[in-house]
């Protein structure tokens, strides 16, 4: 238990911590530990510049051909500042846009890696249409017609991660959060006061447990090491398995039930319909 548990035990504050701790995997350790040396990187959104914050391109998981895309924070503060701390321009959010659309051409399944606290909110970004970037691959992932599958690795903040999200399935790690503002902004917002953060991390149910529970994600993932080699064989074997699973549905059959599955978040279950 951490020192901060023993005087004020709170959970969902600690996965917050834990999702920010600088020595976790990053989104470059998945995919080299999930497609080594069969990664190859695209660069470019065709209209601005290369976002760094996001690494994108073609791998191969066994034998089938994915699209990979993840927000990437860097590792130590010479990578962090390189990665923008992984907080997306909307060039990052383009250049994902085309390699979705690339892979809906070719019908190859798309998987997302996201771990950002949200997306860049500088003035440049906002100039160069940050909000309609991000919008942009709300609707469009929403009709993409090959499988999407996104898995949040660390922080999921607002729109930003929301923006690699719209998938087929959302799968977390057990330390992972989601949540539409951070509890510091959340604490600052409802109490004048970001030292009352843990208290906003409760309230937020912004845990892993806490979404599965309300059926906003499919899966928990087991936090994996460095070189863990059984769980990463694991989890591609998952991956794959998700994949193959929807390239089997048809394009409707596909979009149905991506639309279905976000009309039934927040419903109550004597609500939904069958």
């Amino acid at each position: 238990m951490s020192a901060t548990n023993s005087v004020n035990p709170n959970p969902a504050y600690d996965k917050m911590l834990a999702a920010r701790d600088a020595s976790k995997l990053t989104a470059v350790d998945y995919i080299k530990n999930m497609f080594g040396d069969s990664f190859i990187e695209l660069h470019g959104d065709r209209r601005f510049a290369d976002d760094k914050a996001i690494v994108a391109g073609l791998g191969m998981l066994y034998d089938t051909p994915v699209t990979v895309i993840g927000i990437e924070k860097g590792r130590n503060t010479k990578e962090r500042m390189e990665r923008n701390f992984g907080q997306a321009h909307p060039e990052g959010y383009r250049k994902a846009l085309r390699l979705m659309k690339q892979a809906e051409k070719f019908h190859r399944p798309v998987l997302c890696l996201v771990d950002t606290s949200g997306a860049y909110p500088g003035i440049g970004a906002e100039e160069r249409g940050q909000g309609q970037a991000i919008a942009e691959n709300l609707m469009e992932m929403m009709t993409l017609k090959t499988p999407v599958l996104t898995i949040l690795i660390g922080e999921g903040g607002s729109g930003g991660a929301l923006a690699l999200a719209v998938a087929d399935e959302v799968w977390m790690l057990e330390n992972s959060v989601y949540s539409v503002i951070s509890p510091e902004g959340c604490a600052s917002i409802l109490w004048k006061d970001s030292a009352k953060a843990p208290q906003a991390a409760e309230a937020l149910k912004m845990t892993a447990q806490d979404l599965f529970g309300f059926g906003v994600i499919e899966r928990i993932i087991r936090q994996p090491k460095a070189e863990d080699a059984a769980m990463f064989e694991s989890l591609k074997l998952l991956v794959l398995r998700t994949f193959e699973k929807n390239l089997a549905l048809t394009d409707e059959e596909l979009l149905e039930r991506r639309y279905a599955r976000f009309r039934k978040i927040g419903a109550r279950q004597d609500q939904q319909s069958e």
